[in-house]
């Protein structure tokens, strides 16, 4: 691809928090795409209440993918395929971790190719030492004393064990 077309993806999640999963998948896929714009969600459908603010979250994310210079990231609250044409992206890139996780994308992908058919979904397999990881499992975790420093960012460790602390 020329400069003048360059190749670009989303890769949107609530990152609530950010978990070293999430990071390995936006840096494979900065390997792959010219830009990622890395898409946090403002206020998830499917979580009821977030523990980090959307700014946090994005904070989170732009210290933990400081090195990849074609990475940025950005808050936004419209519908995915909408963020993705603002930012001239060709592609989501989502993780992908267990069955489960396919279920739910494959119905998302359906869905976002009837509203825009020129953007492709494309998924990136979890690589082994994360398939098991979630936001969700860190935060359990962290709530009842759990160390989660191999499994989040360090800022994002250190936040977390203050902010859940029973």
């Amino acid at each position: 691809m020329s400069d003048s077309n360059p190749r670009v993806a989303v890769c949107p999640g609530s990152y609530d928090p950010v978990t070293n999963g999430h990071v390995d998948i936006i840096s494979r896929a900065s390997n792959v795409f010219d830009r990622v714009v890395v898409g946090v969600v403002n206020q998830p459908i499917r979580k009821q209440k977030t523990l980090f603010t959307a700014e946090e979250r994005k904070e989170f994310l732009e210290q933990a993918l400081a090195d990849r210079e074609n990475v940025e990231v950005q808050v936004f609250a419209n519908l995915l395929v909408e963020f993705a044409r603002e930012n001239g992206a060709t592609a989501v890139v989502k993780g992908l971790r267990a069955i489960s996780d396919f279920e739910y994308e494959f119905e998302m992908n359906q869905l976002n190719r009837k509203l825009a058919p020129e953007i492709e979904s494309m998924y990136i397999f979890a690589s082994a030492n994360y398939s098991f990881l979630s936001s969700t499992g860190v935060k359990e975790m962290a709530t009842f004393g759990g160390d989660v420093g191999d499994l989040v960012p360090p800022p994002v460790a250190a936040v977390l064990a203050d902010r859940l602390k029973r």
